[in-house]
């Protein structure tokens, strides 16, 4: 007979990134940081802000793992979590019952998060909102969640079609979520320097007049476009 697990596994240790480099990202656009990327890297798009409003933050993955109906796993992640830590909750995208609220978003503004990201669904939007941390879910439902595990913290997840380790570098804004694996940090952040002075100097010209965004001009004069009366 097999036994039954234990309630909580927790990675006791894992290396959070300086936070010099991380720093170096504030005011990076979730675009402009999956540009750097290659195009990819983003949550699900259903994975939005609660609040368009309270939403751009820039902060550690601190990743855990609940079951479909249950967040002993994020209280036990919130526990652990330090300033400027991002809550990441991989919770199989279960859309019947609510694994986060208002009482455990003031425990993550009182332990100092940058935002938290939750692959389900949050409740008390009204007491919600007014905690003034970046939130990030899937939905709203009344319906309330168990407390009893089994769950892990600190192990890498796949939350909204994407690998999170903790230690990850996560940006957020009205677009949405984008994963910076700590690893690609130093080779990411000079394309990132070159996007930002590219689009900077993109917009200029646009806002002067310019009208040949990524050659279009020169494209519809080819030989290359059939026009047909």
């Amino acid at each position: 007979m097999l036994e039954d697990p234990p309630i909580l596994t927790i990675k006791k240790s894992w290396r959070r990134p300086a936070k010099a480099k991380s720093a170096r990202l504030e005011g990076v656009q979730t675009g402009q940081a999956i540009d750097a990327m290659e195009g990819r890297g983003a949550l699900d798009a259903a994975i939005k802000p609660l609040d368009p409003g309270c939403c751009t933050f820039v902060g550690t993955a601190i990743t855990c793992e609940t079951g479909p109906n249950d967040n002993l796993a994020i209280l036990a992640a919130l526990s652990l979590a330090k300033p400027g830590d991002v809550l990441i909750s991989a919770s199989e995208g279960f859309p019947h019952s609510a694994v986060f609220g208002d009482n455990t978003a003031i425990l993550a503004k009182n332990k100092g998060l940058a935002g938290v990201v939750i692959d389900g669904m949050m409740r008390d939007l009204a007491g919600l909102l007014p905690v003034g941390i970046p939130l990030f879910c899937r939905g709203i439902t009344p319906n309330s969640c168990v407390r009893s595990g089994p769950g892990r913290v600190g192990f890498p997840v796949v939350i909204g079609g994407v690998t999170v380790h903790s230690g990850d570098v996560i940006i957020g804004d009205r677009d949405g979520i984008v994963v910076i694996p700590q690893g690609e940090l130093d080779r990411l952040q000079p394309k990132i320097d070159a996007i930002l002075k590219a689009e900077t100097e993109t917009q200029k010209k646009i806002r002067g007049g310019f009208s040949n965004l990524g050659g279009i001009e020169d494209l519809l004069k080819s030989s290359k476009v059939r026009y047909i009366d």
